[in-house]
């Protein structure tokens, strides 16, 4: 049964979430590499931001930049990991409106910043590279403060529409959501209204504003690439490369289940729907784990802090 408030607009009281329809029985055992991915990326990106606050040879904008990342990786994990984990352990799939709209802004908002964040990084890529002389002076740490609240700002204004859209329309056939959390989309095909302005602003921050974050990176890496194939030597070619690994590995996890989503869902008919929630939530789950490793991994100066970390707490 519904529960409508008096307003002339009507809202449900709460929604149910569903989890994964179909995997049911298999949510405790679902709830395992959930879990496990939570506290990877929760240790991870505070490892990051740790040694980049506590290692001299850190402060420079690719880690300032990264640092950004690590934090939107936080926010992103836990605005949407413990009400899932609550659904798999305890059946608690209970939300309310207002917890829903906002859940649905933080998961928007984060999900942008963080595209933002990766065209911050492919300017910094192409800075160093392309124009290593004045590096030092055109990414300075004003101007990185300048970007970080650029690409904060926008996240927040472009998320704002979807919680404010949703809650516009009325809601008078059901309050079951066949989701894990509130994605704006799910939301909104519960009301009993003409939804095309929800639906097309969807389709404009998917394919103009991410597309064009898309873009801006590949021109970015093109120009960079360039630059690289003149340069002498072999080994220097790797090693001008090998800069930008990290963050194109970041890049491509970001990405790449985002299109293979669109492209399923336009063109892949007859798959179950427990397969694309899947999906969907290995591409908002798998970058909060991936990207703390990757960069830990691949940047030396992080690597040899995180070591030189480890060795003195052993002795």
């Amino acid at each position: 049964m519904l529960h409508y408030n008096t307003s002339s607009v009507t809202h449900p009281s709460t929604f149910i979430l569903l989890g994964i329809p179909g995997l049911e029985a298999a949510h405790v055992w679902l709830s395992i590499p959930f879990c496990a991915m939570y506290i990877v990326a929760i240790l991870a990106n505070f490892t990051i931001l740790f040694i980049v606050k506590m290692e001299p040879n850190l402060q420079q904008p690719m880690c300032y930049f990264l640092s950004m990342l690590a934090i939107s990786d936080l926010v992103l994990s836990t605005s949407i990991l413990p009400k899932t984990l609550s659904i798999f352990w305890f059946d608690s799939r209970e939300i309310e409106f207002n917890a829903c709209l906002t859940q649905m802004f933080f998961m928007h908002c984060f999900s942008v910043m963080e595209s933002g964040i990766f065209v911050a990084m492919a300017l910094d890529r192409y800075a160093a590279i392309c124009d290593p002389l004045r590096y030092s002076t055109i990414l300075t740490k004003p101007v990185v403060l300048k970007i970080g609240l650029v690409v904060v700002l926008r996240g927040c204004i472009l998320a704002l529409p979807y919680p404010f859209l949703a809650r516009q329309w009325p809601y008078c056939r059901t309050n079951i959501i066949p989701e894990l959390y509130c994605v704006h989309i799910a939301v909104v095909k519960l009301a009993c209204a003409d939804i095309r302005i929800s639906s097309y602003y969807g389709l404009f921050m998917q394919f103009c504003v991410k597309g064009l974050d898309a873009v801006f990176i590949a021109v970015s890496y093109i120009q960079i690439l360039r630059v690289i194939f003149r340069l002498p030597t072999k080994d220097s070619r790797i090693k001008t490369f090998e800069t930008c690994v990290s963050h194109l590995c970041a890049i491509l996890a970001f990405y790449i289940p985002g299109l293979f989503i669109s492209l399923t869902n336009r063109f892949v008919q007859n798959v179950p729907l427990y397969f694309h929630i899947l999906i969907a939530n290995l591409y908002l789950f798998t970058p909060p784990v991936l990207n703390p490793i990757v960069y830990g991994v691949k940047t030396k100066q992080i690597w040899d802090r995180l070591l030189r970390l480890l060795t003195h707490k052993r002795t």
